[in-house]
């Protein structure tokens, strides 16, 4: 082969190369991860989704790409972020965290496929109208924080009998913690128990309920599940520990980080599983095929290093439901 020949050969491999790189990149399926939550304090969100689309062989930056939106707690962000993933034609969008961020795929598009993970009903908030068989583009995992209001507000009068008054925390902006207070308010009307309602949209808010719950000398809280309160968990935590209110929330890294109490189902299987779903759907699968995924377990979580110091006796019968005592 004559040097020029060689050299022209090479030249033309040159090109070949990032153009074959380039067409196998442009194939990899790429899923819009759109979280209402912040980045800083959600990471294990987008962990907990990874797992799931690894149970099913999608690993990211080997054969599957995500890009990420995060609204930063700011649900006015939510539209112009998913409008920017349907533009950029990814192939599934993850709805994590929150009604609204599922809210806002589904107004976005009926075409790109769907997978949410929500706190609420999905047919109370009209994102599905069928669980077993959904229609359309969408489909998704809840861990029904907001139906189990009730029972949080019945473990909390068995651990504080005597509160003549609980309060509740209730953030108005969010579909799951409004209807998990009506339906409290509901059973406590039942049993004549006294319920004041509070709301909380920031941090300066939930300073000045603990102030107006110290000095109404309310006996108990319960801590209504939305994305926010989680997100101010240490601060919540805080402040029951210092004034001395006994308080029931929503999920176990409440409990975990000094709460009392939690009773519900795990954030962190509902975020797999939606990986896991996302992962069937790049696999072929249609969302309508695929039935809302409930969860299984709900667990009671209890502190009683907590317990102790807000001087509370734990009954022996919560002591033997609870699924993880801390000690």
């Amino acid at each position: 082969m004559r040097r020029r020949d060689f050299v022209t050969l090479l030249g033309g491999a040159a090109v070949a190369w990032p153009l074959t790189a380039h067409a196998q990149q442009a194939a990899m399926p790429v899923i819009g991860l759109l979280c209402g939550r912040s980045a800083n304090d959600s990471g294990w969100v987008a962990s907990a989704f990874r797992g799931g689309l690894a149970e099913v062989g999608f690993v990211e930056k080997q054969n599957v790409a995500i890009e990420y939106r995060w609204a930063e707690y700011r649900w006015d962000r939510l539209d112009a972020l998913v409008a920017d993933l349907v533009q950029r034609q990814v192939t599934v969008i993850a709805a994590l965290s929150g009604s609204a961020t599922a809210l806002a795929a589904k107004a976005a598009t009926q075409s790109t496929p769907i997978v949410f993970a929500v706190g609420s009903d999905p047919v109370v908030l009209g994102l599905v109208s069928n669980l077993s068989r959904p229609e359309g583009n969408i489909t998704g995992v809840t861990f029904f924080a907001g139906a189990l209001g009730p029972k949080r507000f019945e473990l909390l009068r068995e651990l504080v009998p005597k509160a003549a008054t609980i309060a509740l925390l209730v953030n108005p902006n969010t579909a799951a913690s409004v209807f998990e207070s009506s339906s409290i308010q509901v059973a406590a009307a039942a049993v004549r128990q006294q319920i004041e309602v509070y709301n909380a949209i920031k941090a300066g808010d939930i300073d000045r309920v603990f102030a107006t719950i110290v000095q109404r000398r309310l006996g108990a809280l319960l801590v209504t599940g939305d994305p926010f309160s989680f997100a101010q968990r240490d601060q919540l935590v805080a402040l029951a520990a210092r004034h001395m209110v006994p308080t029931i929330y929503w999920s176990r890294e409440f409990a975990e980080g000094g709460g009392l109490i939690s009773y519900g189902a795990s954030q962190k299987d509902a975020f797999h599983q939606a990986g896991v779903y996302a992962g069937r759907v790049l696999k072929g699968e249609k969302p309508a095929d695929l039935p809302i995924m409930l969860p299984t377990k709900f667990e009671v979580v209890l502190d009683l290093k907590a317990a102790k110091a807000l001087g509370l006796e734990i009954p022996t019968s919560m002591l033997l439901r609870a699924d993880e005592v801390i000690e």
